[in-house]
């Protein structure tokens, strides 16, 4: 069994800001396989309802209750300080880059070992206010076109590594 999580904070008010890119994709994801999908493997998608900052509680009851292995754990999330859309795959062990979900989730699952997507919201707002400001924007029309138009893209991807 293998898990997805997409990080994002509840609440409309967080709906299209940059944080919760890992929330948009999980969306993505069910809506496009109409979920629940692979008859030849289980696949759980999940958004936690706790903020951000607790995303490693969620983390660890899931993965508990459904007795997952941590390898196959799999996070969305958002990176600042990547080209907008642009995707890092990282499935090695590695700190948590200042982002405060992966800092929970690497708390409470008790490893650095995480599969993690990786996706930029570009910084160049970051000049013009601090970062839990830019992170808790919205994103731009731009910026939504732009993903309507890669989402796809984006999918296959975390779907093609997820099968490896």
């Amino acid at each position: 069994m293998k898990l997805i999580i997409g990080l994002g904070n509840p609440g409309k008010e967080y709906l299209k800001t940059r944080h919760n890119i890992g929330f948009l994709i999980v969306d993505a994801i069910s809506k496009k396989f109409n979920f629940p999908i692979f008859k030849e493997e289980k696949i759980i998608l999940a958004k936690p309802t706790t903020f951000m900052n607790l995303s490693g509680f969620a983390a660890k009851e899931i993965s508990k209750f459904y007795k997952i292995n941590k390898k196959n754990i799999f996070i969305i999330q958002d990176d600042k300080d990547m080209e907008f859309l642009k995707i890092r795959i990282k499935n090695e062990a590695s700190g948590d880059g200042g982002h405060n979900g992966i800092k929970s989730i690497i708390q409470e699952l008790g490893t650095k070992e995480l599969n993690r997507f990786k996706i930029g919201i570009g910084n160049t707002l970051l000049e013009k206010m601090p970062t839990d400001k830019f992170v808790l924007s919205n994103f731009t029309k731009e910026e939504i076109n732009l993903l309507k138009e890669e989402k796809e893209e984006i999918i296959n991807k975390i779907l093609e590594e997820i099968k490896k």
